[in-house]
């Protein structure tokens, strides 16, 4: 078995680096594509400075790169494309991340809002909303509650959604909570790859069952599923890591794959991948988030490194094509 041949270009973007508004200080988290005539849009999420008690909150934002060289940064989003929820809503402390299909003359952003608890850190559920001006704002679907939330079978943890758009149906490739596991009296959660279905984007079926087996360890936590159809078949990027003590090199994340020809039954290659992490620099302890797109017969990959895209997201390019 042949693996894929990643070249990586270097850092695209990191808010740090560039004079930006102050809610977008720090992270540049989960990149995702919308593709325009002259430049790419790249969807991300963000966080101002940590407040008195240390506690963040987290934004959507989008930078424009030129169509023709990704490191041409052309506008930064002048504000987030969400505002924060009301109090006591499910999205009332951050949306992170998000994911943004054209449907016709609109845009629909499907996004994870996430709120503070008091047992575990935090517990997040998937929105949408749409967008009557290129994707530069968001207007939220409903009053304030998610279009895919908790269930008997996925009581926590909804995140991570990716839009697709394939033969007629849409499909929203996401991950749900497993459990909550125990790292020195501190609670960390276990997350699988998910999926479900929809004939107009906002009611949702759910396949209801993990898409990806687990491979090093039964509390494997799986995230990012970007699903892309290259050959005759589709091509599953996402990232893993270990349940405890994942937030240096030897348990952080890696960049994991997978194949189909249904969108239902996977089988698992990691090895094929192709991408790891660097010997030095910003993405020399982890890799994780990828997001693959094509644009103008190339194949590209944005993806983040260490402490999950604290310090932004960059590029690899494919050589050769996806088989």
């Amino acid at each position: 078995m042949s693996s894929f041949k990643w070249i990586k270009r270097g850092l695209v973007f990191n808010p740090a680096h560039h004079i930006t508004p102050e809610w977008m200080q720090s992270f540049a988290q989960a990149p995702a594509t919308l593709l325009f005539d002259d430049y790419l849009r790249v969807y991300f999420s963000c966080r101002p400075q940590p407040d008195a008690n240390g506690q963040y909150v987290s934004y959507s934002a989008w930078v424009d790169l030129d169509r023709n060289d990704f490191f041409k940064i052309k506008r930064i989003a002048p504000e987030p494309i969400f505002k924060l929820g009301e109090r006591g809503t499910f999205d009332e402390f951050g949306t992170y991340p998000t994911s943004v299909i054209k449907k016709g003359e609109t845009y629909l952003a499907y996004y994870a809002g996430w709120t503070r608890c008091e047992s575990v850190p935090f517990n997040v559920a998937i929105g949408a909303g749409i967008s009557h001006n290129q994707g530069n704002t968001f207007e939220k679907i409903g009053k304030g509650g998610p279009i895919l939330s908790y269930s008997l079978n996925e009581p926590f943890i909804l995140s991570g959604p990716k839009i697709r758009y394939f033969n007629g149906t849409y499909y929203l490739f996401y991950i749900a909570g497993r459990n909550w596991i125990s790292n020195q009296g501190k609670p960390e959660p276990v997350y699988k790859i998910r999926m479900a279905t929809s004939t107009d984007a906002l009611n949702w079926v759910k396949a209801d069952r993990d898409l990806i087996d687990s491979r090093i360890e039964e509390n494997e936590a799986q995230a990012s599923p970007d699903v892309f159809y290259r050959n005759g078949k589709y091509h599953l990027f996402f990232c893993y890591r270990y349940g405890l003590n994942y937030r240096g090199k030897q348990n952080g994340y890696r960049i994991g794959y997978a194949h189909s020809t249904d969108l239902l039954n996977w089988t698992r290659e990691d090895d094929k991948a192709g991408i790891d992490v660097s010997d030095e620099g910003w993405d020399s302890e982890m890799i994780s988030y990828p997001h693959v797109f094509e644009l103008d017969g190339k194949i590209y990959m944005f993806y983040l490194g260490n402490a999950v895209g604290r310090e932004g997201f960059g590029l690899a390019e494919l050589e050769g094509d996806l088989a």
